[in-house]
């Protein structure tokens, strides 16, 4: 027996039992017919869609164009005919280049340049000194024209010879060792050097403000001699003790070492100075 078109049908054999097979292949049937009616619709819909949009370009370009309907395309003005200074600006650069920055040497080399105060506190500043982790007490200080009287043995007559200006001295300690540093003043950088290389003798001990009397004459102390820019320096390190320096007093050596690292940094650091306010000063 049937249920009419689209009803269940029987299996063979009249038992009552539906055929499955073929209710299975109804079911089919109508989802396919279904999901291509669902694909049709999201067709038609994508075209108006696409009708829609294409009319609104096409009437947004005419009314961009200054009411050019009716025109053809060819009257139309291409994209090579758009103005060439859409772009914008490329930045420029000046070909010249700018002056080099002053270099510190040449304000410390020639009396000229070098106009800062030469002072004691100018080169040693403070009651204290410090490097790294070594903290060394300011003593007595002197400062004179008189560059002979600062001096034992050949020296001073060295100084003299070399046109030596003025002579700063300043003594530091440290753990029963002293050092006396003295800067002699050149009016140029070669005067200053060949005063360093002929150095003979030393600068004299300055004692005082703390430290007492070291290197007395006939013993054995560490002498330096070194320059930089207008400027000689030397150093005699010694026991307050008084006892002799030899070679295996690591101790005298290493406080020598700091002091005269110490002295050159005092005069770049002037140079650096005097540099960089050249380089700010506003032009005249």
């Amino acid at each position: 027996m049937s249920f009419g078109q689209g009803g269940p049908s029987w299996g063979p054999g009249g038992t009552g039992t539906p055929d499955w097979a073929a209710l299975a292949e109804t079911s089919a049937a109508r989802a396919r017919r279904k999901k291509w009616l669902m694909i049709g619709g999201g067709a038609l819909a994508t075209a108006a869609v696409a009708a829609i949009v294409a009319t609104a370009v096409i009437s947004t370009n005419k009314d961009d164009s200054g009411g050019t309907s009716g025109k053809n395309a060819s009257e139309l003005p291409s994209a090579t005919a758009l103005p060439s200074d859409t772009a914008e600006p490329e930045p420029s650069f000046s070909s010249v280049a700018p002056p080099p920055p002053p270099d510190p040497k040449d304000y410390i080399s020639d009396v000229k340049k070098d106009r800062a105060p030469v002072t004691v506190d100018a080169f040693f500043p403070g009651k204290k000194l410090t490097m790294g982790d070594r903290v060394y007490s300011k003593g007595a200080t002197h400062h004179t024209t008189k560059c002979a009287t600062t001096t034992k043995g050949a020296l001073g007559s060295i100084l003299t010879n070399n046109g030596c200006d003025q002579v700063i001295r300043a003594t530091y300690s440290r753990s029963g060792v002293a050092v006396t540093l003295g800067l002699a003043v050149f009016e140029t950088e070669a005067q200053a050097k060949k005063a360093a290389q002929q150095a003979s003798g030393s600068i004299a001990p300055l004692s005082g403000a703390g430290v007492q009397s070291f290197c007395p004459a006939g013993s054995f102390c560490r002498r330096t001699a070194n320059s930089y820019g207008r400027y000689a320096y030397f150093a005699i390190s010694g026991f307050t003790s008084g006892k002799n320096v030899t070679k295996a007093d690591k101790d005298v050596f290493a406080v020598g070492d700091d002091l005269t690292n110490f002295a050159f940094r005092q005069i770049r650091h002037r140079g650096e100075v005097q540099a960089s306010a050249a380089a700010t000063a506003p032009a005249t």
